[in-house]
């Protein structure tokens, strides 16, 4: 190097090889005291097995030279092949896009990549082509959770972030392969170059961000359980009481300032204790989940469906009129009346309806009094039947199954 010659940006290659082992193993162990406690998430046990097997091959090659290559350059990087799809593979069971398709896509990838990479070192076995077997192997196996963390309906900020940073690792390996292709040198493992300067940086931001991306991913899916667990019915998947009146009143404060119609609907089971009685409570339980299932299929996006206990169930419909809201009523009675399975004994339900233009006083506990008066004259009235009252305007309107 001439005197006034810009330094070359050079790092020591074995000591990058260590601090990746010690970032995988420090995973490992982490993970391994989460797992103690969490061995029901598959997710973790995919990431887990990666940084084993990662933390091995960097060890394997941190320590070339004494021993045999053999091991070093093809167990090693076969280790880096398999940990790469299991780590990716943890990714999309996080984010649930994990399949039966997947899983054969990654199987038949990691042999074919594993493959290429002995064909390259059992023939020209020239490091720079090495490197770009390997990098090129690793874009391909993070394309997909990139292309879904980016593309998700209603992703979180964090999914996207890790899908940016993940297009940036796809970025970084792209300029790596190219630089290896490009190199004119025969270079060596621990070859002090700009390449390798480059490659390991770029292995190494791949560890760390990755590394960190899943535990709060993984964080991110149990925050969303809880608060699903929180907010929603286990038997049923409808809100319960607490979260149907908190979305319930959000929805009347909009349409009172829109000054446009939300109608109320309370209903139960009809004999539904008589059915428990008869036929056992785990049939009651499955007749609930299939007028749920039923009734999930007949709401939009902005009507809510809630659980307020025991067979009691609400349904609240903004912006219909009277007529539309009990058209509805009336849809899902008798769709109802057709059970999904057809095991289950018949069943039907009564009805309370109540619509009302709402302004800035109304209360869902006021909804809630007046369709249970509904409700009440509907099983007056015989039963699996609606009975609907408009609260603005009276008189009431009655309307009964034939």
């Amino acid at each position: 190097m001439k005197c006034g010659d810009p330094m070359p940006f050079y790092l020591d290659m074995r000591t990058l090889f260590v601090t990746l082992v010690i970032g995988h193993f420090f995973t490992a162990v982490l993970i391994s005291a989460y797992w103690k406690e969490h061995d029901n998430e598959p997710a973790l046990d995919h990431f887990l097995i990666a940084k084993c097997l990662h933390a091995m091959a960097w060890l394997l090659l941190a320590l070339r030279g004494g021993i045999p290559d053999v091991l070093t350059i093809s167990l090693a990087n076969t280790m880096l092949f398999v940990g790469n799809a299991y780590e990716t593979i943890a990714i999309l069971k996080v984010k649930g896009h994990y399949t039966f398709s997947v899983k054969q896509l990654y199987i038949y990838l990691t042999i074919g990549l594993i493959a290429a990479f002995h064909i390259v070192m059992l023939t020209a076995n020239i490091e720079s082509h090495r490197i770009a077997v390997a990098s090129i192997g690793t874009v391909s196996m993070i394309v997909l959770p990139t292309f879904y963390l980016l593309t998700e309906k209603n992703a979180s900020v964090l999914s996207r972030l890790m899908g940016y940073i993940y297009g940036l690792i796809i970025l970084s390996f792209s300029i790596r392969t190219g630089m290896a292709l490009m190199s004119e040198s025969q270079m060596g493992l621990f070859t002090q170059s700009g390449v390798q300067s480059f490659s390991l940086l770029t292995v190494f931001f791949v560890m760390f961000s990755t590394n960190t991306g899943f535990i709060l991913l993984l964080k991110e899916k149990a925050d969303e359980e809880l608060m699903r667990l929180a907010s929603y019915d286990d038997l049923t998947a409808s809100m319960n009481r607490r979260t149907f009146i908190r979305h319930g009143t959000q929805t009347l404060q909009t349409y009172a300032r829109k000054k446009e119609p939300v109608s109320y609907l309370l209903f139960d089971i009809d004999f539904f204790k008589l059915i428990n009685d008869q036929y056992g409570h785990e049939v009651g339980d499955r007749i609930l989940q299939d007028m749920s299932e039923k009734i999930r299929s007949l709401l939009v996006s902005n009507q809510l469906f809630g659980r307020y206990g025991g067979d009691e169930f609400a349904i609240l419909l903004p912006g219909m009129d009277p007529d539309e809201a009990f058209s509805a009523a009336e849809m899902i009675r008798l769709t109802i009346l057709n059970p999904i399975k057809k095991e289950l004994p018949v069943y039907n339900v009564s009805i309370g309806l109540v619509t009302i233009v709402p302004d800035g006083s109304t209360q869902m506990s006021q909804l809630y009094i007046e369709s249970d008066k509904a409700l009440y004259t509907a099983k007056a009235n015989g039963k699996n039947c609606v009975y609907a009252r408009n609260l603005d305007t009276e008189p009431e309107i009655s309307g009964v199954a034939s």
